[in-house]
């Protein structure tokens, strides 16, 4: 496994592209100066030791050193050992709508967004367990499989948007089914099911989901988002969506089937709005959660490769040095940078 070891440094590869608009800017200010003495091809015969390539190769040059170097201070390393360690956590599977209505905006920014900082914050909060994600509209998919990587889940999290799913709707019972079998076998395990949802169930078997998941020891718990008052739902073009009709869809949280689906789960119903209190209540249901014995495979043993970018850069530097910006008389017949004219 690749890793920067101090990965802070890598902020300063900014400097590159603003480095390089500097040039373009200063290269443009010096061929104005040059078009007011006059035309700017009698000047390049005035000049033919002159090149318009060679600064641009040695600037490059040096911006790729800045580059390497600015890489070889964030440490890179190379995982050499692999180790199992064990851990006491649990196991969660989070079942994500992302059906049309979840755009709907009476939780700002809105469902979709709330629901996204709620999930980024509880795996946040993880430290021994397994996370999973599955995203469900009309269908539903397995977004992330079960795993203690937090890095690649909250990066998985943050690209699920409705248009992942083709087939609209609010398929709740699938997404459940999908959820218990994506866990491992382990045996005297804590598991769970996250429902988050606006409760809009369209197929009418997620009572029955929850029910079997219950027979198999995981709990399913529902984050209901949105208002029961109800909220119009953005169509992501600046408009809203509307019916067959015509008229605007008007979309609610459904509290009462999100209460039936937890309570046949054996878990609990916790209503997502503006606050922090879901987030402390879901901590807190977790809590409660038996806690099993997890392997998990992780690089013990790092080794430093700073050396080769090193050498690299150095050997830029080197070739940057030994490049004229004027052309060398000795090998002026020699066209590196530049195509040889055709003759007539």
């Amino acid at each position: 496994m690749f890793r920067f070891d101090s990965s802070t440094y890598l902020y300063l590869l900014a400097l590159v592209p603003v480095l390089l608009l500097i040039y373009v800017a200063g290269f443009s200010r010096q061929r104005k100066k040059l078009k007011a003495l006059g035309d700017l091809g009698l000047l390049r015969q005035l000049m033919p030791g002159m090149s318009k390539v060679r600064p641009w190769v040695k600037f490059g040059l040096l911006l790729a050193s800045l580059a390497l170097v600015i890489l070889m201070l964030a440490r890179p390393q190379m995982g050499t050992k692999i180790s199992n360690e064990k851990r006491n956590g649990i196991e969660t599977m989070m079942a994500f709508d992302i059906s049309n209505s979840m755009r709907a905006e009476d939780v700002a920014p809105s469902r979709l967004d709330k629901s996204k900082m709620l999930v980024e914050n509880l795996v946040d909060n993880f430290s021994n367990d397994k996370v999973g994600l599955v995203v469900f509209a009309g269908d539903a998919y397995i977004q992330l499989p079960i795993t203690s990587d937090y890095v690649s889940a909250k990066m998985f999290l943050r690209d699920i948007s409705p248009e992942l799913i083709a087939a609209q709707g609010t398929n709740i019972g699938d997404a459940i089914h999908l959820c218990v079998k994506s866990f491992t076998e382990q045996e005297n395990m804590g598991r769970a099911v996250i429902v988050i949802t606006d409760g809009e169930d369209h197929e009418g078997r997620a009572v029955e989901a929850a029910k079997e998941a219950r027979k198999n020891g995981i709990r399913v718990y529902v984050l209901g988002v949105g208002s029961t008052k109800g909220s119009l739902v953005p169509d992501g073009e600046g408009g809203y969506l509307k019916d067959n009709t015509g008229k605007e869809v008007m979309s609610a949280l459904n509290e009462d089937m999100c209460k039936e689906i937890a309570e046949a789960g054996g878990g609990a119903y916790i209503h997502v709005d503006n606050t922090n209190v879901a987030q402390q209540k879901l901590d807190n249901e977790l809590a409660k959660l038996e806690k099993g014995e997890i392997t998990s495979v992780v690089f013990s043993e790092y080794d430093e490769q700073f050396q080769a970018f090193g050498i690299l850069a150095l050997l830029l530097l080197i070739v940057e040095i030994c490049v004229f910006e004027s052309k060398n008389p000795l090998l002026r017949n020699i066209s590196i940078f530049s195509r040889k004219k055709k003759k007539d």
